[in-house]
């Protein structure tokens, strides 16, 4: 299967509004210059994301000047926040720290990413854990009513559960989970073509890294059969990890954007709530909006893959009990 590159997207702070680019090195920890930057709240002394405070979604972010390649954790370039009302403030500028607590009703701090040797902005303690997954405030993350099953978490790996449980970001980055973030514009019109509104999703409801359109891709959603496989575009090469999870972020309102609730039982519908693809880097280098898009598909599971899948699963099942043992001791 191929296709084109159709966008590449920047997003300077985690959970802010990104930028559209021609080009993007892409290394082995992700995009560069990619989520460099996070709102720290201050009163749940963790990071804060788009499904506790939708509000950041109001705001955009930019790089004053184009990052070098030598930007990454711990060596952080200035940004340029805009606020909904068209202010901008750059990241050297005291007011806004102020500016934002201001909008977002509760203290906040705009903080860079530091040294990936420096785990303190992304650890959890138990309790901080236990309130993030209890099944109250899943429901309230992926918008689910107290009747409705809890989302499908069989798609994640050990190591992956284990960074959720432990860590509020992955250390070393501000991304949730994966390093890049692939959609393309046949599973964007598929959903788009059941909405009760008849209206095109736009692509920044989901904040893909890339964008592809695909050849003779026909309907449905193409990607959720990548996983396992590899996607190569320019000089890059990834390998496809997860279908992307999603949670009640698409619905907020953004800039152009409204505030759309049915997109949450569309997701649930159409997809069991998931939605392009997490990838991890297999091989880094330069893509481009254009380059040619190359999907080699997973192979068939055989007896061998089969048998570590299934051990896979028990040792998930494993963590989740040592989990909620673990908030249990501690209650």
């Amino acid at each position: 299967m191929g296709g084109r590159v159709e966008q590449l997207w920047r997003f300077p702070v985690k959970s802010m509004g990104g930028t559209a680019v021609d080009e993007v090195r892409v290394d082995r920890h992700g995009v560069h210059a990619d989520r460099l930057w996070a709102v720290r709240d201050l009163e749940r002394d963790m990071t804060a994301s788009a499904r506790k405070v939708p509000a950041l979604l109001g705001c955009s972010a930019r790089y004053a000047v184009e990052p070098g390649p030598d930007v990454g954790p711990g060596n952080v370039p200035e940004v340029i926040v805009t606020m909904p009302d068209g202010a901008e403030l750059s990241s050297a500028d005291p007011e806004l720290d102020r500016t934002l607590s201001a909008f977002l009703g509760r203290e906040v701090r705009l903080t860079a990413l530091p040294a990936r040797a420096d785990t303190s902005l992304h650890r959890l303690s138990v309790r901080q854990t236990r309130a993030n997954y209890s099944p109250t405030e899943v429901r309230r993350d992926f918008g689910l009513s107290d009747s409705e099953a809890l989302p499908d978490t069989s798609v994640f790996s050990t190591k992956q559960m284990l960074t959720l449980a432990r860590y509020a970001t992955p250390p070393g980055t501000f991304v949730d989970l994966s390093p890049v973030h692939v959609l393309s514009t046949t599973s964007l019109a598929t959903l788009s073509a059941g909405a009760d509104s008849g209206a095109t999703y736009d692509v920044r409801r989901f904040r893909p890294n890339v964008l592809v359109a695909l050849d003779d891709a026909g309907g449905g959603y193409p990607e959720a059969g990548w996983v396992g496989g590899d996607v190569e575009f320019g000089s890059v090469s990834l390998r496809i990890t997860n279908p992307t999870i999603r949670c009640v972020v698409p619905t907020r309102p953004q800039p152009g954007l409204e505030l759309d609730r049915a997109l949450t039982r569309r997701l649930a519908e159409s997809t069991d709530r998931f939605l392009g693809v997490y990838a991890d880097v297999a091989a880094p280098g330069v893509v481009r909006v254009g380059d040619p898009v190359r999907v080699r598909m997973p192979a068939p599971p055989g007896a061998v893959q089969q048998a570590a899948a299934a051990a896979g699963r028990t040792a998930m099942r494993q963590v989740q009990r040592i989990l909620e043992a673990t908030v249990l001791r501690e209650r």
